[in-house]
């Protein structure tokens, strides 16, 4: 009987087009999936809460020297307007330290608002968490403690999605804000904003993160 290394040239050994269909199926579905979260990532982008929420949780970036990067500056001031509009009636700012570890991103952000105007009282800053799903994790478990469900998350406009479903899978109602004028300028800039987002929630899913 003629197997795989006896079959003649011009006819394909069963077993390579099983892997072969197995291939193409896998490749189809892993495109399926990030143009379904892209489009997701996108829609989300463009929404504002609608509800009134127990807190208003700021994700963090870049500080430098105790003071928040331009990006960052501007998540904290959508969440300072939000506030001001009675939205929620507590901001918890989140972020660990990175290259600087006299400060937190989550307690700059703390310190920022407090500057603007925001109660002491009506400010918690998570400084612990090392990625977006660390600090979401650590924020449902302030939230829990202090009887609040439901929030509203505010980052950049590609991030929020992600954000959303970190918040939910810990249990924590989330409405999404996205600071204002934080889509990439160029079309290729923003795919590849969206790609970046959707591979990273491929990553969380299949618990790799």
């Amino acid at each position: 009987m003629a197997d795989d290394r006896t079959l003649p040239n011009n006819v394909k050994s069963p077993r390579g087009h099983f892997w072969l269909l197995l291939l193409i199926a896998a490749t189809g579905a892993f495109l399926l999936f990030l143009a379904i979260t892209g489009l997701r990532i996108v829609h989300a982008a463009g929404e504002a809460p609608a509800h009134k929420a127990d807190a208003i949780v700021v994700f963090g970036a870049a500080e430098y020297a105790g003071r928040p990067s331009p990006f960052y500056r501007a998540r904290l001031d959508h969440a300072f307007t939000l506030f001001q509009t009675g939205l929620a009636p507590v901001v918890i700012t989140t972020g660990g330290a990175a290259q600087d570890p006299d400060f937190s991103e989550g307690g700059v952000g703390r310190d920022y608002l407090a500057r603007r105007g925001i109660p002491e009282d009506d400010l918690i800053a998570e400084t612990q968490g090392s990625d977006t799903a660390q600090s979401a994790q650590r924020v449902a478990n302030i939230m829990r403690a202090n009887g609040m469900q439901t929030s509203i998350a505010v980052s950049d406009a590609y991030h929020v999605f992600r954000i959303r479903i970190l918040l939910e899978h810990e249990g924590i109602k989330a409405e999404v804000a996205p600071r204002p004028e934080s889509r990439p300028r160029s079309v290729w800039q923003r795919f590849t904003a969206v790609m970046r987002e959707a591979m990273s929630y491929l990553l969380w899913k299949a618990g790799m993160t």
